[in-house]
């Protein structure tokens, strides 16, 4: 697995989500109460730039965001927590995600683009500037900006001719684009993210491990699969790792898959193992479906690594 000695430059959307807790279904032309209705960051690239700080990485992260207050605030927000903002105010507003969140963790997605409409026309330039003491180069999701679908693999390619290491994170493709948009990333990709899910779609295997063999296949050097509640899978080379999860009560698991990735980069930058950084990821995941909110879960790194001792010896179901 690669180190990650200096800053991870992060590209990907930062959105205001609006969630709403619980709703087991939608009756129009009625009023449902609920029993929450909070706001907290959200995007893809937000999350994850928000957790890896959170446990103690250094981060700076790329996007863009509204010239009005939910902009602000949540830019106000990242930079509470010690995210280094290169972020782009434009016209369009600030882009917004209702979430819709069963009593059992599961959600369903209302977003508005906004402003990552405008986010990466051309790509990201990695000038001096911007990758000055970075060493690594992470894409949250490209699917969720129209521009950067289209010059993804141009940018990691880019990174690459700069000297930074890369990884990705696919996310979902609501507009069925796929390996379209993925395949050519592949080979410009050291470490490659995707839940279950998202690697059948990529790679047309079901099996996680033949969904690697797909990718690796194709160039990447390292993928791991996210398992949700069973944890993840760690495959390089010839080797897989199974990481088990942890046992617990799911409220939300918005921002679940965005908090182990910057988790998981976050533990390669403070020198761990791929083990080690897959159970600490896991751990991030689990802590933070425990509460609503994107990211509202997490815990420093001291605190993550004590959770995880007291829960030592539990594994998921």
């Amino acid at each position: 697995m690669i180190a990650i000695p200096g800053t991870v430059l992060c590209a990907g959307n930062l959105t205001e989500d609006i969630l709403v807790w619980p709703v087991e279904e939608v009756k129009f032309g009625t009023t449902s109460w609920v029993e929450d209705i909070t706001t907290s960051t959200g995007g893809n690239g937000a999350n994850t730039a928000y957790a890896m700080a959170r446990l103690g990485g250094r981060v700076r992260l790329a996007g863009s965001v509204g010239q009005d207050a939910a902009g602000e605030w949540i830019l106000e927000l990242l930079g509470r927590v010690g995210v280094d903002l290169r972020v782009e105010r434009c016209e369009l507003p600030t882009p917004i995600t209702v979430a819709i969140v069963r009593r059992d963790g599961a959600r369903a997605f209302l977003h508005r683009p906004g402003a990552s409409r405008r986010a990466f026309a051309g790509g990201l330039p990695f000038t001096p500037d911007t990758i000055a003491g970075c060493t690594h180069f992470h894409l949250a999701n490209p699917f969720s900006m129209p521009e950067m679908r289209v010059c993804a693999a141009g940018t990691l390619e880019r990174a690459r001719a700069a000297g930074l290491t890369t990884s990705l994170d696919t996310g979902w493709d609501s507009l069925g684009e796929w390996l379209g948009v993925i395949g050519p990333c592949l080979a410009h990709v050291d470490v490659l993210f995707a839940n279950q899910e998202e690697a059948a779609e990529l790679s047309g295997e079901a099996d996680p491990g033949r969904a690697a063999d797909f990718f690796l296949g194709r160039g990447v050097g390292a993928c791991v699969i996210k398992l949700g509640p069973a944890g993840c899978a760690v495959f390089e080379g010839s080797e897989r790792l199974d990481v088990p999860g942890f046992t617990v009560e799911a409220v939300d698991t918005t921002g679940a898959g965005d908090c182990f990735v910057g988790a998981f980069l976050a533990a390669l930058q403070a020198g761990k193992p791929a083990a080690e950084a897959a159970r600490v990821a896991n751990a991030a995941g689990a802590l933070n479906v425990q509460r609503a909110g994107a990211t509202t879960g997490l815990l420093d790194l001291a605190g993550t690594l004590e959770w995880m001792r007291s829960r030592q010896g539990l594994r998921s179901t």
